[in-house]
C-alpha cells in the first residue's frame, strides 16, 4: 500500500503497509544488511518487524522513552556518516551533507528520531 525506505549506513530499512485479510493496516518493518557471501556475491542479511495499528502508540511510547534515554547518555548524536560500499572498509567516512537541501536535511536530523517527538 505504501512504501519508504531509509538508507542507514550499511543497512537499509524498509517501512511497509499492508493490509491484513481482515482489511486492518500494519507496519512490516524490515531490516537489510549486505554481506560478503562465501561464493564472492553480495547477500543480503533480512529482518521483520510487525507492527500492529493496536501496538502502535505503545511502541512509539517505549521508543521516545528508550531514545531519550540514550541522547541523556550520549548528549548531542552526531549525525552519521555516509558509507561508500565500493570502499569496503572500516575506515574514514565521508561526510553525507554537501548540498543547501542536505544541510536542511541534516538540521532536521540532528535529534535522533526527531519525527517520533510530539
Amino acid at each position: 500500500m505504501y512504501s519508504r525506505s531509509v538508507k542507514a549506513g550499511k543497512r537499509i530499512y524498509y517501512l511497509d503497509v499492508r493490509k491484513a485479510r481482515n482489511e486492518d493496516l500494519y507496519l512490516c518493518i524490515t531490516e537489510s544488511k549486505k554481506r560478503q557471501g562465501e561464493d564472492e556475491f553480495p547477500q543480503f542479511e533480512k529482518h521483520k518487524l510487525f507492527l500492529y495499528k493496536e501496538d502502535f502508540a505503545h511502541f512509539t511510547e517505549g521508543l521516545q522513552d528508550v531514545i531519550g534515554f540514550v541522547q541523556q547518555q550520549l548528549g548531542t548524536i552526531e549525525e552519521r556518516q555516509e558509507w561508500h560500499p565500493e570502499d569496503n572498509t572500516e575506515s574514514e567516512p565521508v561526510a553525507e551533507a554537501e548540498s543547501v537541501e542536505e544541510n536542511k536535511d541534516a538540521e532536521k536530523k540532528k535529534s535522533l528520531f526527531g519525527f517520533l517527538k510530539k
